[in-house]
């Protein structure tokens, strides 16, 4: 496949602006978490929803898979939670008298991982090999996943009692950390009377949501995503943010490759958002602090001084200047 066409462009807009549409039927503000989660989809990668309970996260994830009539999992993680309830696993029926594979939740195509550093280390390695090969090996049987295939992860910020921190290989994994925050006064009180509106119950539920694409149109949309240019000047760019982590102050350890790659596949899904078929520096600049902020970590004297990865990322993002025409 060559470069967008105008023709190319025009569909895929079109598709993209009837699940933005769908999306916002059901998530009342939140517009920048919607873009972002957008942007991991279009990315065919992964993200990690940051927030306290009673956000939407689950909302979220749940009207997305009703927009292209996938199908969605979601796995509770808990400190018993074992590697086979995740993956599957193979067991003896003594009525065939042969083994049977029993498929895990992650066969599907939205994964909700709830919760996702509350289970132990061995539970969350588990998905590793999922996240990365978009498979599950069971018996030393390669069994591939249905596409797309996207791992949604949630994590509570402020309750770290009996939770097990993600391991930076496991981190590096998502393309983008997204931190959701309380939504304003006016949109709180759109959601409160949205959801108190006639109705029985205290949640949101998706039933507005319509079905707009299928899976293969997904899958379409992220060819199109991998085809949008990406002038060498941006690229460069992504790579000396990426770089400028490694020796910036406060910044203890800073990202790696894998971070100016997902900041130019974060880069791309953004501009087909935007309706472009070519990334700019101020896509890559946009989507830095969820690309990266999870792939750095801070000095004690930053933590000290009160600069989180955010503050520092800023910071350096207004020191990094990109190459223009």
């Amino acid at each position: 496949m060559a470069a967008l066409n105008d023709e190319q462009l025009a569909k895929t807009s079109s598709l993209l602006n009837a699940l933005r549409a769908e999306l916002g039927k059901a998530m009342v503000g939140q517009k920048d978490v919607v873009e972002e989660v957008l942007i991991g989809l279009l990315a065919a990668s992964h993200v990690l929803l940051e927030g306290v309970p009673g956000l939407g996260k689950t909302l979220l994830v749940k009207a997305l898979a009703r927009t292209f009539s996938g199908q969605f999992s979601r796995i509770q993680f808990t400190p018993d939670l074992m590697p086979s309830d995740v993956t599957g696993h193979t067991i003896f029926d003594a009525a065939s008298s042969s083994f049977v594979t029993r498929k895990g939740p992650v066969f599907t195509h939205l994964l909700l991982a709830d919760e996702i550093n509350r289970a132990p280390a061995k539970t969350q390695a588990a998905l590793l090999e999922v996240m990365q090969e978009s498979q599950v090996t069971l018996e030393g049987k390669a069994l591939p996943l249905p596409q797309p295939f996207m791992v949604l992860a949630t994590q509570n910020p402020v309750e770290q009692e009996g939770t097990y921190p993600l391991p930076e290989a496991q981190l590096d994994r998502f393309l983008l950390k997204i931190r959701i925050a309380y939504p304003s006064r006016e949109e709180e009180a759109a959601l409160t009377r949205q959801v108190t509106e006639r109705r029985t119950g205290g949640e949101l539920a998706v039933e507005q949501v319509a079905t707009v694409v299928g899976p293969q149109h997904i899958v379409s949309l992220q060819t199109a995503t991998a085809h949008v240019e990406v002038d060498d000047r941006v690229l460069n760019y992504a790579v000396a943010i990426a770089a400028a982590t490694r020796d910036f102050p406060g910044i203890a350890l800073g990202a790696g490759p894998r971070g100016s790659i997902s900041l130019v596949r974060a880069a791309r899904g953004r501009a087909l958002l935007a309706g472009r078929a070519f990334a700019t520096p101020d896509d890559v600049k946009a989507v830095a602090l969820p690309a990266l902020r999870h792939r750095i970590s801070t000095t004690p004297d930053a933590e000290i001084e009160g600069k989180d990865a955010d503050a520092l990322l800023r910071l350096l993002l207004d020191q990094v200047v990109a190459l223009r025409a």
